[in-house]
C-alpha cells in the first residue's frame, strides 16, 4: 500500500461523493436525522407486538426494551441511534429514568466503562428531552 491516506477515510469520502451525486441534499445527512423518521410507538402497540398480548406468560414490552438497551450498551458507540431510540421506546413502555440508568450501569461490567459512559450520555439526552 503506497497510498498514505487512511483507507477508512477514503471509503467514507467515496460514499459521501456518491451520496451527493445521487441527491445533493444527502451531503448534510446525519444518522441522528435518520432516527427522527421513526416515531415512538405507543405503549399499547409495543405491548401488543413485543409484550404479553400474544404470550401472556412472557416478558412485557418494558422488560424486553431494557434487555435490548443492555445489549446495545455493550455494543458501544456503534449503536448510538439505536440506543437513543430504545431509550425513547422504553420510557414510553413505562421504564423510569432510574431503570434506564441501572440497566446501562450494569452493562459496564460486560461492555466496559467507556461503552457504559457513552450510553449514559445518550440516555441523558433523551431523558432531558422528555422532561422538556
Amino acid at each position: 500500500m503506497t497510498d498514505p491516506a487512511n483507507p477508512f477515510e477514503a471509503m467514507m469520502r467515496m460514499g459521501q461523493d456518491w451520496a451527493k451525486s445521487v441527491n445533493p441534499a444527502l451531503e448534510s445527512f446525519t444518522p441522528k436525522g435518520f432516527e427522527a423518521l421513526w416515531p415512538t410507538m405507543p405503549k399499547e402497540l409495543m405491548e401488543t407486538f413485543m409484550g404479553k398480548t400474544f404470550n401472556p406468560e412472557g416478558l412485557d414490552a418494558k422488560t424486553r426494551l431494557l434487555l435490548t438497551l443492555g445489549a446495545l450498551t455493550i455494543l458501544g458507540a456503534q449503536a448510538e441511534a439505536q440506543i437513543r431510540m430504545t431509550v425513547r421506546h422504553a420510557v414510553e413502555a413505562g421504564a423510569t429514568p432510574q431503570e434506564v440508568a441501572e440497566t446501562i450501569a450494569q452493562m459496564g461490567a460486560f461492555g466496559g466503562v467507556p461503552a457504559m459512559t457513552k450510553a449514559m450520555e445518550l440516555a441523558r439526552e433523551i431523558l432531558e428531552e422528555d422532561e422538556q
